[in-house]
């Protein structure tokens, strides 16, 4: 491994730039994982890894699995610690980073889909990947979200950014549309008047849409939905949390 100890060096403004823009990772196609659990996690992925980095500490905590991201990375490297606080964007850096490039999903539709209309908070969308995993949802549609690759959204997610496949379209109504032939296609909202979730037929091919977290779902998705959904509620609440929402959903549809 070739060794990096100054945080001046240029692949080292390169990363950082990867993980504070949105801009950068577009323009790249490359996104940073950090910490131990998620940059070992890539080992059981589709993911390539172009650069791996580790500090001294954390090749002597993780030394098989680090042997094992090396043998897969294209480049590999030992940082200095100065240089792991420099690109962390925890409080407290693990010395593990792992630069890969963007995957180009081909998911397969399975019977049951979440699709993500306009979320922006990147915790909200991990939180729906990473329960979508644990329930069993395979795929992820997206549309005018947030960026995936987010580190905040990694983190959320668990891993199962990198475990689940991912749809991205410009336009989710098109996209849905498209898909009525086989799928029921269901929308959330925070709305009395809409059909209750404990009461509405999950069984067959289905989408549930979750809303923009201020605006909720677009009127254009709404107006080709075959139902509007809604999660009974108690009390002065007047809405769910987006990732919330997503979680009662997903278990109803699925259960």
């Amino acid at each position: 491994m070739e060794r990096i100890t100054s945080k001046n060096n240029q692949l080292v403004k390169d990363i950082k730039r990867l993980i504070t823009s949105t801009g950068e990772r577009a323009e790249k196609k490359l996104f940073v994982l950090e910490g131990a659990r998620l940059c070992f996690d890539v080992l059981n992925s589709a993911y390539r890894v172009k650069y791996f980095l580790i500090t001294e500490s954390a090749l002597g905590a993780y030394p098989e699995k680090a042997k094992k991201l090396e043998a897969v990375s294209e480049k590999s490297f030992i940082i200095s610690d100065e240089v792991a606080d420099k690109l962390s964007d925890t409080k407290t850096a693990q010395g593990v980073f792992a630069v890969c490039p963007v995957r180009e999903s081909e998911a397969k539709l399975t019977d049951k889909l979440i699709a993500l209309d306009n979320l922006q908070d990147p915790a909200n969308i991990g939180a729906v990947f990473r329960t979508a995993e644990a329930l069993g949802i395979k795929t992820v549609i997206t549309s005018n979200c947030c960026d995936i690759y987010n580190p905040k959204t990694l983190r959320a997610s668990m891993g199962g950014v990198l475990r689940l496949d991912t749809v991205d379209c410009k336009s989710l109504s098109d996209m849905l549309v498209s898909l009525k032939n086989d799928y029921r296609v269901y929308s959330t909202v925070p709305d009395a008047s809409a059909e209750k979730i404990t009461e509405t037929d999950f069984s067959g091919k289905c989408i549930c849409v979750i809303g923009n977290e201020a605006n909720g779902v677009s009127e254009e998705v709404k107006a080709v939905s075959d139902s509007l959904i809604t999660v009974p509620m108690q009390g002065n609440a007047e809405s769910l949390n987006a990732s919330a929402a997503a979680a009662i959903v997903m278990w109803e549809m699925l259960r």
